[in-house]
């Protein structure tokens, strides 16, 4: 009865707490670099965030939007989307 009592609380307890955003690890490159790099390459970074391991965002070229992932070591993009919407 108890241990079901307390997997409730719990349960409860990691719903309820606020999510944390991802933060930059170690020995990362800086924001400001991935978006130098980028804008060496003519894209204009409107949104820039650490996520799951990696540095991940918006920009713009050309009248296009574009979604990217970049690696936060060697500063490699990995992803680059148009976004269609």
């Amino acid at each position: 009865m108890y241990k079901k009592i307390l997997i409730a609380a719990v349960v409860t307890a990691a719903l309820g707490s606020p999510a944390f955003a991802d933060m930059p690890g170690k020995n990362w490159i800086s924001s400001a670099k991935v978006k130098a790099m980028l804008s060496k390459r003519g894209y204009r970074v409107t949104k820039l965030e650490a996520d799951d391991g990696h540095w991940e965002g918006e920009a713009r070229k050309a009248k296009a939007n574009y979604e990217f992932h970049v690696d936060p070591h060697s500063g490699a993009i990995t992803k680059m989307e148009r976004d269609h919407s």
